[in-house]
């Protein structure tokens, strides 16, 4: 944001009252009512911003240890207007802020400052924008819905998955397409064009005056189909709270790749005890709707399971999707990844599987399953695809 300009007739002592200028008014919104001697008081025309602003981010528990006081929420009194509900602090966002923004403003309101009522309240439920953020909120809160609120919140789940659906398995289809031969191909399709021998072909028809080259024929690759013989994809899952996002991204993963030739999928989920969700992964929707986030973790048990799923063991991908804040024995872990490796499977520590690749995990652990043998780091789910893909086509 640029430096705003001096609004005219005013000078450094603005205070409430004052109409600011558009850059100190944005400061304003963005800084609350304390910045208000400052920046002077919103127009008429961002008042409304202002209230939608205040009634999410005035819960901050730092406001009042700088002895800012904090407005009224709807279960607090107060001398003003009645604060809005949730169902009409949604509709106000949507009417008042761009898409991005309500999605902000949304992820906010359910990770940090836990208003459950925009996942557990069935007026919020038929108002609100499916979104990934929602549906982590959905499979955290799930165990508190009554049937008819669980039905309005399979809605969210139904809607996101589509999506991820959608823009995952592009991805995979390409991993999976088969690679570039060198061998010419009579066949024009665009993803196989051969640009350098296209534009070799052609230098004699440059035009140096123009800075033109004209293209008399366009070339194109073969491509092999990929040699598959049959490989395994074990996929332990940690359900514990912070990895919702993996847990969605796993499953969605899972539906794109089953069914694929030469691949056998494997879907187990895990905390203190281990759930084997393969039979679901055909439907990613009914699979999500029964995990339970949240509670201990035990990963060691979960990749004693994983092994006893091994038929092949050079011919096995173990990944294991985890923060590696391991709950049980350390080195019974490190002892089950060690046996993985040295009888020949590869296995993947990953401490996060979703758009974003951004992890948060324990470095002490995860250094130790490195140290045993495990390929340990984050990938999206195309790039979790793209490294199947290249191992099946070895």
């Amino acid at each position: 944001m640029s430096t705003p300009a001096r609004a005219a007739g005013q000078g450094p002592g603005n205070g409430p009252g004052t109409v600011p200028d558009e850059g100190l008014e944005r400061w304003r919104l963005i800084l609350g009512s304390a910045a208000e001697r400052h920046t002077g008081t919103p127009r008429p025309q961002n008042a409304d911003r202002d209230a939608a602003l205040a009634w999410l981010y005035g819960r901050d528990p730092d406001l009042a240890r700088r002895g800012v006081r904090r407005p009224a929420t709807a279960r607090e009194g107060g001398d003003g207007p009645s604060a809005p509900s949730a169902v009409d602090w949604l509709d106000d966002i949507h009417r008042l802020f761009p898409k991005e923004t309500v999605e902000r403003l949304e992820r906010d309101a359910v990770e940090k400052y836990g208003i459950q009522e925009i996942v557990t309240d069935p007026a919020v439920l038929e108002r609100v924008e499916p979104s990934q953020t929602l549906l982590r909120a959905v499979l955290r809160t799930k165990h508190l819905m009554n049937p008819q609120v669980l039905e309005l919140a399979r809605r969210i789940v139904e809607s996101v998955v589509r999506q991820l659906l959608a823009a995952l398995r592009p991805d995979v289809r390409r991993a999976f397409h088969g690679t570039r031969s060198r061998s010419p191909s009579r066949v024009p399709l665009a993803r196989n064009f051969d640009f350098q021998r296209t534009v070799r072909a052609s230098l004699a028809h440059y035009q140096p005056a123009e800075r033109r080259l004209l293209i008399e024929r366009a070339h194109f690759h073969s491509r092999t189909r990929r040699h598959m013989t049959r490989w395994q994809l074990i996929l332990l899952v940690d359900q514990s709270g912070s990895m919702a996002g993996s847990v969605i991204h796993s499953a969605v993963t899972a539906a794109c790749l089953w069914g694929l030739p030469g691949l056998k999928t494997h879907l187990v989920a895990f905390d203190t005890a281990v759930v084997d969700l393969t039979s679901d992964v055909t439907d990613p929707v009914e699979l999500l709707m029964r995990v339970q986030l949240g509670g201990g973790t035990d990963i060691a048990r979960a990749v004693e399971y994983g092994a006893g799923l091994v038929e092949n063991p050079r011919r096995t991908i173990v990944a294991l999707i985890t923060d590696f804040y391991e709950g049980g024995d350390t080195f019974r872990l490190e002892r089950a990844v060690r046996g993985l490796v040295e009888q020949g499977s590869t296995v993947l520590g990953l401490a996060a599987l979703d758009e974003d690749a951004d992890p948060s995990y324990d470095r002490a652990t995860a250094g130790r399953l490195a140290s045993a043998g495990a390929r340990v780091g984050a990938m999206t789910p195309g790039r979790l695809a793209e490294f199947v893909a290249e191992r099946l086509g070895r």
